[in-house]
């Protein structure tokens, strides 16, 4: 069956995003293996804001090849946008409804593993549906004092196993978790 992976980058201080949504302090590096990442899921789970900023991105003419290949590749996925508005595109099929049902069929129809991107909205009603798999927290050398918490307003403590640490040279540190659910 496949997995539900939160891939997300935090602050040393636990945010997802800086007092006013910045992102800017996000490191990508070489070495983070992101392309590996991406051939490891075939599905995308998007929050409508998130889908309607990134969801059909294009990056700038000039952009490089790596950049033009990483958005072919998360663009090649197949998407679902969780959203109170039900919408039509045809690059994504929009679940306005029983969010548990559908992301267990889902997860049912083999494949490869699901990358939850969120946004903040939809990564807290997972969480507090108990609907994620793997933690796959990546924590930049940065603390920023407010923004938005990863983890807020939680119904009840998570368990988790830790089941992979890695280092990189910019001094993130990625931490891989199961939920013990």
């Amino acid at each position: 069956m496949k997995k539900v992976i939160l891939d997300l980058a935090v602050t040393l201080d636990g945010f997802i995003e800086g007092p006013n949504g910045e992102v800017d302090w996000c490191i990508m590096d070489d070495d983070m293996d992101f392309d590996g990442f991406l051939s490891s899921i075939d599905t995308i789970f998007y929050g409508r804001v998130s889908y309607d900023m990134w969801g059909n991105y294009q990056p700038e003419t000039n952009a490089t090849p790596t950049e033009q290949a990483l958005w072919d590749a998360v663009h090649s996925k197949e998407k679902f946008v969780f959203s109170s508005q039900n919408k039509h595109d045809d690059k994504a099929t929009f679940v306005s409804t029983d969010i548990t049902n559908k992301v267990t069929e889902i997860k049912k129809q083999g494949g490869k593993d699901i990358w939850l991107y969120g946004g903040a909205s939809l990564i807290k009603t997972f969480i507090q549906l108990g609907l994620i798999d793997t933690y796959r927290i990546s924590v930049h050398p940065i603390a920023l004092g407010s923004g938005k918490p990863l983890f807020e307003n939680l119904l009840e403590r998570i368990e988790l196993k830790l089941i992979k640490t890695n280092v990189f040279k910019s001094g993130v540190v990625q931490l891989t978790y199961e939920s013990n659910k």
